[in-house]
């Protein structure tokens, strides 16, 4: 990002947006998914222990997550004979949405890579709406499409939590969609597409 940037102070004058490659990161976030049932409920719970169990990826997810019971815990909470702990809960969760995450990169770079098309991302700027009319900026809604190895490098990203990679990504696709006002979407209101 530009040190110099006009909207390096985004809320200075009251303008709502987050970090671009924030967005961009929540929007791949939001095409997994997965069990709707809350983990506090028994669906929830053994539909996640079933998904976890079943693969030796998903006791690795339990590892990652800190999930350190007994087996036998473990066989008591499949059998519906003991509810884990709220902490474990949590964990628990955290470990499905890994697992799932995880099993589901090969799809989401095949979906965005549309063959070779890329897929078409909409970009709203920042909301100005708070801010006074003299201090506003006019900028608008932008539409780009995003081909190549953007795309897996995005899932790469997003996957490991790299935020620096997800920022360079989001600046990449900016100066090179956008021209020469593309510092004006390093903040923005949402990014969305259809894949």
């Amino acid at each position: 990002m530009a040190q110099d940037s006009r909207w390096r102070r985004i809320g200075h004058f009251g303008a709502r947006a987050l970090p671009g490659w924030v967005v961009l990161a929540e929007g791949v976030d939001q095409m997994v998914t997965g069990v709707e049932s809350p983990i506090t409920t028994e669906r929830g719970l053994a539909a996640r222990l079933r998904y976890l169990t079943a693969s030796d990826a998903g006791y690795e997810a339990m590892d990652r997550a800190g999930i350190t019971v007994r087996p036998r815990t473990l066989i008591a909470w499949l059998a519906e004979e003991r509810t884990p702990s709220k902490a474990n809960l949590n964990r628990l969760d955290d470990a499905y949405w890994d697992l799932r995450r995880r099993n589901v990169v090969t799809d989401l770079k095949r979906r965005l890579a549309n063959r070779g098309r890329g897929t078409r991302i909409e970009i709203d700027p920042a909301d100005q709406t708070q801010v006074a009319t003299r201090h506003r900026r006019d900028v608008e809604m932008r539409s780009i499409n995003v081909r190549g190895l953007v795309w897996d490098r995005t899932v790469d990203a997003w996957l490991s939590h790299d935020a620096r990679e997800l920022e360079a990504i989001w600046d990449e696709i900016i100066q090179g969609g956008l021209g020469t006002d593309w510092d004006a979407y390093t903040f923005v209101s949402s990014v969305g597409w259809a894949a």
